[in-house]
């Protein structure tokens, strides 16, 4: 194989050219969705699970949305503040991970790209 920059012979596995360090091998584990919309979802609206929405990750969005309406619900009951503020602190790690570009979207692709 040869380096597409400098025309160089490079080994077949190598993910970088050792005279120019160009890149050889594209991320092929990095997901097309935005990692800055996933955090403006996260930080707004992270307790309705919209940013796992936007991700793909129904299952776990639909359990945070249930959560928080089940915690507004019975917020009368004082109940609803040990749902609100668990579903909360999950929304803070999500929002956590977004920044620090290790959130994963539903087919496990890290979500990297701003």
């Amino acid at each position: 194989m040869f380096c597409p920059k400098c025309g160089k012979e490079v080994a077949d596995n190598s993910a970088f050219c050792p005279s120019c360090s160009t890149r050889l091998v594209e991320d092929v584990d990095v997901s097309p969705k935005s990692r800055l919309a996933t955090a403006l979802f996260a930080f707004f609206l992270g307790t309705f699970g919209a940013h796992r929405f936007y991700v793909g990750k129904t299952g776990s969005a639909v359990a945070m949305l249930a959560l928080t309406i089940v915690g507004w619900a019975t917020l009368i009951l004082f109940v609803g503040i040990a749902f609100l503020t668990a579903v909360g602190i999950w929304a803070l790690i999500d929002f956590i991970f977004t920044l620090a570009g290790s959130m994963r979207d539903s087919q496990g692709k890290l979500i990297k790209n701003w």
